[in-house]
Order: structure tokens, then C-alpha cells, then sequence
């Protein structure tokens, strides 16, 4: 069904204990046996033992997507209550210091914290992915060249990582700042076809740099288990909404990508340079900010370049069926990212409360009841 870009989600969620939403240093079996009782091989363990990650089936229809996102959380949520535990959807956990966790004990990941030593201790972060099959597994290297200069748009939409280790970072998605302290991650290299990707990857391997292409953690990358390209640089959104309108603004620029050949054609250095200075921007500032426009040289603002991209896959997201989905980023323009809202409700509470941690515990309260509403 890949004429018709079949796509699936990947949602990465912090468990927290239920009264005082503070990250859990070892995750009960039983709560996990439940999850996989219930949910099946869609839930998996992540990295550190505070964290888990749903994903839809392979899909054509956004409607059974949603379906399957909100009967995730929904089943997530009864099952964590029922163990004490609570959980929410966003990028970092407010509060939380990264050396209170454990890593979840895995072969692979061993062998991942062996390599990154204390990154991979920091890397207490959560994201959306999103997989998108293309006509033709073969493209995936030139449409990822070709999507670079969209990613920004798509991260500053998502944000929803604003405090690190119970400070204001000053950013709307500290999430990136901290994951590309990772090797290999970050705006993916301009390869120029399949084959530079390959190369790439083949010398890493046989140099004993990485096991395999897995390893590589880009903002899109070409998938190793699914035929797909898949894109990596979102917070997990809070809202879930607002996940469905990324994957749909995603999947419809991965059709446009693929009907139009010539659209960022002669993407070059300088294209990929402005790309990751406008990726801090999004990060920077989310939705309020401006992005680097080099055919004009001026500065536009987030919420015009994301009409411009809007109109531009009207037609694509209508042939794949999700043209409301799309529409919707709108909505997320109007009233705020996530980021958006935690830092409201902090203000509210400091100002009400004067006390950070009383602030802190309002933001992830309210984590956890949006990310079920």
C-alpha cells in the first residue's frame, strides 16, 4: 500500500508515580506484563526504566491512527493507575533530574550506554516518530534530502519541552539541545543518492563504529525494519491531536516530495546550513519565532511559513485523506504548543503558590491530565 504512503506513530511517554509524578527508578514487572497483556508487541521499554513507547499498526487511514493512539493512552493510563503510577506525553520531564534514573537492563541497550557513558545517562527525553512508506523504498535518501528545510516547522509545531532538571530553559523545545549531544544526530548529511547513504553506513559498520544503521539517530532517517522514512525530530506532543496533525503535515509532504522531483532539487550546503540554524530557532522559540527564508533573505515568521506549507500540500493531503488533519496545525498556531501552556500554568502557580516546586508539580499535574484528555 505504499502508493498511498502508508504511515504509523511512535510515542515516547515518561510513567511517573501517580501522587507525586516524579520519574520512577524501576518500573514494576507486573505494570509491564500488564501493558503487553493488554497492548501487545505496540508497547516496548525504552532506554531508562522511567520511560515507554507505543506505536500504531501500518496504517492508510488516519482515523483508525487516532483510534489506536487514544485506546493507547487510554489502556496506558488505566493499567498505570492500577500500579500507583501515572504517565504523560512530552519532550522532557519537567522536574525530573536525569541521574535519579536506571537503564532498563537490555543487551542492546549495554551495549548503547557502554558507548555514550554519560549522555546516555542524560538522555531522559521523549519524541514523536512518525514512518512513512514511500512508492518506491529507493527514494527514501532523496526525499530526505529534499525534506530537510521542512523539519523545522514540524519541531516547532511539537514543542513541548520547556524545563530541564526543574528550571526555565528559556527554550520552547530543550529536548533536541540535549539529545544532539548523541553522535549522529541532528540534520542528516546531504547525501546525494542511495548509494553516499550506503557508503556511509557500510563504513561505519565495517570500521566497528556502530552494529548497524539502527545506530544512526538523525531527525530523519531511512528505516532499517520498515520500508519507510522516518521522522524523528518532534517532542511527543501532549496533546494527541496535535501528533496526528504532524504526522499528517508529514506524511503529506513526503507525497509532495515524491510528485514534485524538482522541489528542493538543488538543495546545497548553504540550503543545509540555513536549515540547522533555523532547527535552533524552532527549538529557540517554537511557534513565536522566524525562520530564515535564503530565496527572499528576510526572516518569516513561523506561523506564515506554516501556511505557506499548508497551501502547498493541500492537494497531497487531500489524495491521502487527511486535508483536516493538516488544516489543523492552525489550531496549535492559535492557541499555543504544549510549551506553551506548561509555562503558563508554571507562572500561574509560582505566582500564586511562590514556591518553584509547588510551579512544578502544577505543570506536570497538568501533563498528565491533558495527555488523557
Amino acid at each position: 500500500m505504499a502508493g498511498e504512503y502508508q504511515f504509523g506513530i511512535e510515542e515516547e511517554y515518561f510513567v511517573v508515580d501517580g501522587e507525586s509524578k516524579a520519574v520512577l527508578r524501576k518500573m514494576r514487572s507486573a505494570f509491564v506484563m500488564a501493558l503487553k497483556r493488554n497492548l501487545g508487541p505496540t508497547v516496548t521499554r525504552e532506554m531508562l526504566q522511567t520511560q515507554i513507547e507505543v506505536m500504531t499498526q501500518p496504517s492508510v487511514s488516519i482515523e483508525r491512527t487516532r483510534a489506536e493512539l487514544r485506546n493507547a493512552r487510554r489502556t496506558v493510563g488505566e493499567i498505570a493507575a492500577e500500579n500507583g503510577y501515572s504517565f504523560f506525553a512530552s519532550g522532557t520531564h519537567p522536574a525530573a533530574t536525569w541521574s535519579d534514573t536506571v537503564q532498563t537492563p537490555a543487551q542492546r541497550y549495554d551495549g548503547v550506554m557502554h558507548d555514550l557513558q554519560m549522555i546516555g545517562e542524560r538522555n531522559l527525553l521523549c519524541g514523536l516518530h512518525v514512518h512513512v512508506e514511500l512508492p518506491d523504498p529507493g527514494m527514501r535518501v532523496d526525499v530526505m534530502r529534499r525534506m530537510t528545510p521542512f523539519v523545522p516547522v514540524l519541531i516547532a509545531l511539537a514543542t513541548s519541552s520547556p524545563f530541564w532538571r526543574g528550571r526555565r530553559t528559556g527554550l520552547m523545545g530543550y529536548r533536541l539541545a540535549a539529545y544532539d549531544e548523541l553522535p549522529r544526530t541532528g540534520m542528516p548529511p546531504l547525501f546525494r543518492d542511495k548509494q553516499d547513504y550506503e557508503d556511509y553506513i557500510n563504513t561505519l559498520v565495517e570500521a566497528r563504529v556502530i552494529p548497524d544503521e539502527t545506530y544512526v539517530w538523525w531527525a530523519l532517517r531511512p528505516s532499517k525494519r520498515h520500508p519507510t522514512l522516518e521522522l524523528r525530530a518532534p517532542d511527543s506532543c501532549t496533546h494527541v491531536e496535535d501528533a496526528i496533525a504532524i504526522a499528517s503535515i508529514y506524511r503529506a509532504l513526503a507525497r509532495h516530495l515524491v510528485q514534485n522531483p524538482g522541489v528542493n532539487a538543488e538543495l546545497n550546503v548553504v540550503d543545509a546550513a540555513i536549515a540547522v540554524e533555523n532547527k535552533w530557532r524552532a527549538q529557540r522559540y517554537g511557534i513565536h519565532g522566524s525562520f530564515v527564508d535564503r530565496k527572499t533573505r528576510r526572516a518569516v515568521t513561523v506561523v506564515e511559513f506554516s501556511d505557506q506549507v499548508i497551501e502547498r500540500i493541500r492537494d497531497d493531503a487531500r489524495a491521502i485523506g487527511c486535508e483536516a488533519e493538516v488544516a489543523s496545525a492552525a489550531s496549535i498556531l492559535k492557541r499555543g504548543t504544549s510549551a506553551d501552556t506548561q509555562i503558563a500554568v508554571y507562572r500561574e502557580a509560582e505566582h500564586r503558590t511562590g514556591s518553584r516546586s509547588e510551579a512544578l508539580k502544577a505543570v506536570t499535574g497538568w501533563l498528565a491530565e491533558a495527555t488523557l484528555a
